[in-house]
């Protein structure tokens, strides 16, 4: 190799460094830990080895197949993980939602099992037209899920509304990273380009590792830059009487029947009743002392309750569906813990009545 090839090999290997040192220290060694934070740190993980491919592989054609299968197989990760990472960033939860574990869980196993099954080392025209191809996939919907979730900010944004905040704006940056990541890989594959293969994928991991390492020293914190402050929102929900607010996401609940759709999302609602994501979680948490899932349960279990109670002639199973569970399990749970019963005791004492009356 020439010296502007050591060099470019350098740069590479500096991007990968970098990504795993950052990865390894938001996800193990950070002294303020957050869910946002661990994900961004799995992330950078399994985005360097991707590019640690990447780099290796264009400088040494004849590297070990199974260093190709261990970056491709990272690959299929970084998309759920950016996606829960802004989630997380915005939405802050205290722990991993059940959702969002499965779908990490389902990832892994399916990289265990494909890999085992397939590897590349034996079947190299699989991985090379079929399975790099569903990587890719899984990495757009993600990412298209991603631009759906930050849509409002997107929004905010580009009409310079000045309440968006600085940690909106860094996640918007990363998100524009990520694309750009995504789409050397792709046009690299479809144009059969190596260079646009190495040189993009590298340019972009070095912006976003750029961005995180000018943040990170810049605040002096490895929670602020990524995470929604809360000050604004309560500048914001100043503006208007309290009692206004509660009313108009009650409203829109029960006049629009939100909470059987089994879909709902605090972004869905957020955008129905004319809030940001942050106002609204403020609200249902301080005004109504619940978070949002036990917000939407209770509007889900009430009904449930009217139409049992009713003597509807659907089954306990189909009702929890009705009103808006995605399965019969989480109906069970919610009903139990709202009502401190169970649905099929509730029938029994309450729908025998409604049936007699009816």
């Amino acid at each position: 190799m020439n010296l502007s090839t050591y060099l470019l090999f350098f740069v590479g290997a500096i991007g990968v460094f970098n990504g795993l040192m950052l990865g390894t220290y938001y996800t193990l060694l950070a002294k303020k830990k957050s869910l946002a934070g661990i994900l961004l740190g799995c992330l950078l993980v399994v985005l360097s080895i991707r590019i640690g491919k990447s780099v290796f592989i264009y400088f040494d054609p004849a590297l070990a197949k199974i260093y190709l299968q261990i970056g491709l197989s990272a690959c299929l990760l970084i998309g759920p993980f950016f996606y829960f990472f802004i989630r997380a960033a915005i939405e802050q939860p205290a722990t991993l939602p059940k959702s969002w574990k499965v779908q990490l869980i389902i990832g892994a196993l399916a990289v265990l099992a494909v890999g085992i099954v397939y590897p590349y080392a034996l079947y190299p025209e699989l991985w090379g037209s079929y399975i790099v191809q569903a990587i890719y996939l899984v990495w757009l919907i993600y990412i298209i899920l991603a631009g759906w979730y930050l849509k409002p900010v997107m929004a905010a944004f580009f009409r310079k509304d000045k309440d968006v905040q600085p940690a909106e704006k860094w996640l918007l940056a990363a998100y524009v990273a990520n694309v750009l990541i995504y789409l050397s890989f792709q046009f690299a594959l479809l144009f059969k380009n190596g260079n646009l293969y190495f040189s993009g994928a590298i340019v972009f991991s070095l912006v976003l590792y750029g961005m995180i390492l000018f943040r990170f020293y810049k605040e002096k914190s490895n929670k602020s830059f990524y995470l929604l402050s809360p000050k604004p929102i309560e500048k914001k929900i100043t503006e208007a009487p309290n009692p206004v607010l509660v009313q108009r996401i009650e409203a829109a609940m029960k006049e629009q029947t939100l909470y059987k759709d089994p879909a709902l999302s605090l972004a869905t609602l957020a955008k129905a009743v004319e809030l940001t994501t942050h106002q609204l979680s403020h609200i249902i948490n301080e005004q109504m002392g619940k978070n949002f899932t036990s917000y939407v349960n209770d509007y889900r279990i009430e009904e449930a309750c009217k139409m049992m109670a009713a003597g509807h002639p659907f089954s306990i199973e189909a009702i929890g569906y009705e009103v808006g569970f995605n399965s019969k399990s989480a109906f069970y749970t919610a009903f139990k813990k709202i009502k401190n019963t169970t649905p099929s005791a509730y029938k029994e004492k309450y729908g025998q009545a409604g049936a007699a009356t009816a």
